[in-house]
């Protein structure tokens, strides 16, 4: 019978208000497969955890730790990067994760994250096999802005964080809408911007706070194509009918230049750049008048919406879990080159089945919000992205554990692995 082999967990990009739930899912079915799974490693903020051979054991945490990454959000447990690992340029870092892996007995690498992720796994694991390195390399899908896999959704319907993200909007809406509506004799137009750089599942989601349509909402996605001279002239007949405007743009809304920043991915950081879509919108309006008295503002909830556990969908968090769980037994019978995956079952009722997709297939991916989502109007979005995202927000509260009137979050022990390698630096880390 075979050995079991050693197993590391990491996380790369954007966190997510349930991304532990699915680094909980792969542990928790690892413990369960002692046969196949060895030690259980995180490694500390991603792929550099394990350039830095920077490993944190799970198995000798205590396993009530390991419990409450059920309702622990974003990144703070394990830790996330942006460190993207580009073959024409660093070759010593492909070389020092196969190094690393091979002194730990590594047999399972688990990356979770969105496209960039999974082009990261599917290069380490055709790289191990070139190395003669028995390495089985799983991804397990995150992302926020919902943009992983293809416009049909046949490689998957949704990611796991945006169900979460949707129903923040939903709820940040209503809340925005009821500040509006008893502030609006001062401030009639509120803009409020949605993460999602310019992929339109975020922004889209305010209208699940009002699919009625009887709020004074208008929803710009940067796919609509609406100009600011457009938007003006919009809210003002907006503003004439009702008094009073809730506008949500996305973070990507074309108003000109912001001064972008770029991450090491090579996208837009938004929340980095010198000014915000909301406040070109709002520094807009002031400047051309609005026909009411009164002044705009603005709104940017930023990270808040990516870490807020209060607002997470307990339907996101299960199916994060369960796909955790996925890519754990896709390692165990199925092998290297796999992301798990989650696919809606057809019919009224909603329903989903966890697959697998080759890791291949989705590196570098970016799905698109589908153009015929977009009402004629260009303000808004259509019934059918609305039975789509609706069953995602789910329609309970999570249990979030208070102790002593605080959240109560995972705290893992500094427990590393022992250094077998030499200190090293990540090649883009390193200075001239």
């Amino acid at each position: 019978m075979a050995r079991p082999r050693n197993v590391v967990v990491a996380q790369s990009g954007g966190p997510s208000p349930v991304i532990n739930n699915s680094v909980r899912g792969v542990v928790e079915a690892c413990f369960e497969m002692p046969e196949t799974f060895g030690t259980v490693y995180a490694a500390r903020h991603g792929i550099e955890g394990v350039l830095r051979e920077d490993l944190l054991d799970l198995s000798a945490q205590p396993r009530e730790e390991i419990a409450l990454l059920r309702t622990t959000p974003a990144a703070g447990a394990i830790g996330t990067c942006r460190y993207k690992l580009k073959e024409e340029k660093q070759q010593e870092d492909f070389e020092r994760v196969i190094e690393v892996l091979r002194a730990h007995q590594v047999g399972y690498l688990f990356y979770t994250g969105g496209n960039d992720s999974m082009d990261t796994a599917h290069k380490i694991g055709r790289l191990a096999h070139e190395r003669g390195l028995d390495l089985v390399a799983t991804g397990v899908p995150k992302t926020i802005d919902n943009d992983v896999g293809d416009s049909e959704f046949k490689l998957i319907d949704h990611t796991p964080g945006y169900g979460s993200v949707a129903r923040y909007w939903a709820l940040a809406v209503q809340t925005a809408n009821e500040e509006n509506a008893g502030s609006s004799p001062s401030d009639p137009v509120l803009v409020l911007q949605a993460m999602g750089r310019k992929i339109g599942f975020i922004p889209a989601a305010a209208r699940l706070a009002d699919p009625e349509r009887h709020l004074p909402l208008q929803i710009y996605l940067a796919e609509a194509g609406v100009t600011l001279e457009e938007l003006a002239d919009r809210v003002s007949d907006q503003l004439r009918r009702d008094g009073r405007c809730l506008l949500v743009v996305s973070e990507g809304f074309d108003v000109g230049e912001l001064g972008n920043q770029k991450d090491s991915f090579g996208h837009t950081q938004y929340s980095s750049s010198g000014t915000t879509a909301a406040q070109v919108v709002v520094d807009y309006l002031t400047k051309r008048g609005i026909p009411v008295p009164g002044a705009p503002r603005s709104n940017v909830p930023g990270t808040d919406q990516r870490h807020n556990m209060v607002y997470a969908s307990t339907v996101d968090l299960d199916e994060a879990y369960k796909v955790g769980r996925q890519a754990a037994f896709l390692a165990a019978r199925e092998g290297s080159g796999w992301m798990a995956t989650i696919l809606r079952e057809p019919g009224p009722v909603y329903r989903v089945r966890y697959d697998k997709v080759p890791l291949e297939v989705v590196a570098n991916s970016e799905r698109r919000f589908p153009p015929g989502w977009i009402a004629p109007s260009r303000t808004d979005v259509t019934d059918d992205f609305l039975a789509y995202a609706r069953p995602l927000i789910g329609d309970e509260w999570v249990g979030v554990p208070l102790v002593d009137g605080r959240q109560r979050f995972t705290r893992f022990e500094r427990i590393l692995a022992e250094k077998k390698c030499k200190p090293y630096v990540p090649q883009a880390l390193r200075r001239n």
